[in-house]
């Protein structure tokens, strides 16, 4: 990238609107002096694009690639603990954290709501929902209060070892045959795909 491109200085544009300084005019001024070669009005669209609705911050961009991260990239590697980034991921989350408090804080909650049920201790939950309510960040806050509600329900799936997971995966098995089975089988040829070898056996007799 060339200095008659206003990317070619985005990240020294990037910290200045970050510290509240977002005068075209003088954000030109400042690059001019660091070299830039090029027009005001490219410099004005790159701007515009940093002021639309919902983007208040700068778009971050993967340390490698140059890339932007996506928000459905930048919502997975919230959720992933750091034992478990490969070295390009860990970079990523790096970036993010430097560029968005709002990553940060939500994938700080994220992590501690993570070891709330691996370390089974529901005591640590009352907290959590108070600091996510308070968080400012309106998806997590939804969630909490959402939580909040059945706090009972809530409690018990942390500190019991029983799941559904076993009557949804069959559920989800169910759905699979079903669809594949659409228009060209019976209720007799599902059960057979359904039930074990020996059950079916006795419904024939």
């Amino acid at each position: 990238m060339k200095p008659t491109s206003p990317l070619y200085f985005e990240a020294f544009l990037a910290q200045c609107w970050r510290d509240g300084n977002r005068c075209g005019r003088h954000l030109f001024y400042d690059i001019k002096q660091r070299g830039y070669t090029g027009s005001f009005s490219n410099l004005e669209r790159l701007l515009a694009s940093w002021h639309q609705p919902g983007r208040d911050a700068v778009p971050i961009r993967d340390p490698e690639t140059g890339a932007v991260i996506s928000p459905i990239v930048a919502a997975a590697l919230c959720m992933k603990p750091r034992s478990m980034l490969t070295i390009s991921q860990a970079r990523r989350v790096d970036a993010l954290k430097q560029g968005s408090p709002e990553f940060t804080s939500m994938r700080s909650l994220a992590m501690r709501f993570r070891g709330i049920f691996r370390s089974r201790d529901p005591g640590k939950l009352d907290s959590w929902i108070d600091d996510a309510v308070n968080s400012g960040l309106v998806a997590i806050a939804r969630f909490a209060r959402v939580l909040h509600r059945d706090l009972d329900a809530v409690y018990n799936a942390i500190e019991l070892p029983w799941s559904n997971s076993q009557a949804e995966g069959q559920i989800n098995r169910l759905k699979t045959i079903k669809r594949t089975m659409y228009g060209r089988a019976g209720p007799e040829l599902l059960r057979a795909r359904m039930l074990p070898l020996d059950q079916n056996r006795h419904h024939t007799k």
